[in-house]
């Protein structure tokens, strides 16, 4: 495995934000307009919850320093950022269907690898009974609009607000406020913080508590979204991060203390890992750093030792027919969780159990096949060695030699890697997943 050093903590980062703003008061100064005291620009910090903010602060300074590598990184995400411009921004009112409750602002998906068994009559408008196809998706599915919608949201507003804190466009970050605005905040058009209809099933279920990892799989990302554009972004306003952050208490609460948040949480999966991210992640953005510590501290014996074989593999992920995809799906979420415990500092990396299973050896699995080494060994419909690749950017970080070795070979995903960018994991071969 490999690891040594210690993962970052509090100290550390504050001495890397203060090495931001020395490295900024090094630069050549513009003078000011009137020719006198030259103007200065400091790195903002961004108070994020699973981003490293010093990191993105030092980031910012090394590309005005001239950093040609940092550059041509900045150009892979303005050409994904500029492709955002002419969409959205999107609103969970503006859909076809009317969820169970009658209330359109609520949230409304269909489980994705259930598939009709009848022919759809007029009597039976959707086929019923359905029956499930693990690993396969129904396309009637992105008919039903919030689901892609949503995860457009999640994409276009992390990506243009941190286009806009690299590169200063103001047109990003009016953008990015525009997106998360209409669907969380305005009360015409924003989304009721719960999940009570996510992944129905035709005839058979309203909503299901596992339909949670719609939102738990790139909620997150909204999270330092807000937070890169509270350093300052034109277009969002002190109402547009109160309500937001109100939001994120409502939504919070109901995670915690509803019944389909309770059973998501107490899946022994990937769906209970990421239920475990994305509430200490929403728990440390709104200031409740009491639960998002022991949510983390928790996941050592709960998701570690529970999940993880004490050879790396992830026995509850290789029983799946897409078991690459699967297998780096559920560390999506583990090594999101343990960036969400840096912050509030709890070490999740270099936690061992006692069968000596830790993510580091479930991170060295992954290295002979992400790197073309060796086939994969295990059941993959669709087998994408991309899908690692922040993977082990995040456990090369936190200390694993054999991952900082493995990174030359690692494969570029599509549109190019922006790990030096966004030093967070994300799930880069997504297919809208479900358990």
């Amino acid at each position: 495995m490999g690891a040594s050093s210690p993962a970052r903590g509090p100290i550390a980062r504050a001495a890397v934000a203060l090495a931001a703003l020395f490295a900024v008061f090094a630069l050549p100064a513009a003078p000011s307009a009137q020719g006198a005291e030259p103007a200065r620009h400091p790195a903002p910090v961004p108070e994020t919850v699973v981003l490293d903010g010093p990191r993105l602060a030092v980031t910012k300074v090394k590309l005005q320093l001239g950093d040609a590598r940092l550059k041509r990184t900045v150009r892979d995400l303005t050409a994904r950022a500029d492709q955002w411009m002419n969409q959205g921004p999107w609103t969970v009112t503006d859909k076809d269907q009317v969820p169970p409750s009658g209330d359109k602002h609520d949230y409304f998906s269909q489980a994705p690898y259930w598939w009709p068994t009848q022919p759809k009559t007029e009597d039976n408008p959707y086929g019923c009974p359905y029956v499930q196809k693990d690993g396969q998706r129904n396309p009637d599915v992105d008919k039903m609009t919030d689901r892609p919608e949503v995860g457009k949201v999640f994409e276009s507003a992390y990506e243009l607000s941190l286009a806009w804190y690299y590169t200063g466009k103001r047109g990003y970050a009016e953008h990015a406020a525009e997106i998360l605005r209409t669907w969380f905040v305005d009360p015409a058009t924003r989304m009721n913080p719960s999940l009570n209809h996510a992944q129905f099933i035709p005839c058979k279920y309203d909503g299901r508590s596992i339909g949670i990892i719609d939102f738990s799989q790139g909620f997150t990302s909204l999270l330092d979204a807000a937070a890169i554009l509270d350093t300052g972004a034109p277009g969002w306003s002190r109402g547009d991060h109160a309500g937001f952050r109100t939001w994120n208490k409502q939504f919070l609460d109901w995670l915690v203390n509803s019944d389909f948040g309770k059973e998501e949480s107490a899946a022994e999966n990937n769906h209970g890992t990421f239920a475990d991210m994305q509430i200490a992640a929403i728990a440390a953005a709104v200031g409740d750093r009491d639960l998002a510590r022991q949510v983390v501290r928790e996941a050592r014996t709960k998701r570690v030792d529970a999940q993880i074989a004490a050879d790396g593999t992830q026995p509850g992920e290789l029983s799946r027919t897409r078991s690459f995809h699967y297998s780096t799906f559920n560390l999506v979420a583990f090594t999101r969780l343990a960036a969400v415990g840096e912050h509030v500092g709890v070490d999740l990396w270099h936690y061992t159990g006692p069968d000596g299973a830790n993510l580091f050896k479930a991170v060295d699995v992954l290295l002979p096949a992400a790197t073309g080494a060796k086939p994969w060994p295990y059941p993959e419909l669709d087998f994408r060695a991309y899908a690692a690749s922040d993977i082990v950017h995040a456990a090369a970080d936190a200390g694993d030699r054999k991952a900082k070795a493995a990174l030359p070979a690692l494969q570029a995903p599509p549109g190019g890697d922006l790990w030096a960018l966004r030093p967070a994991v994300e799930q880069l071969d997504s297919i809208a997943t479900t358990g």
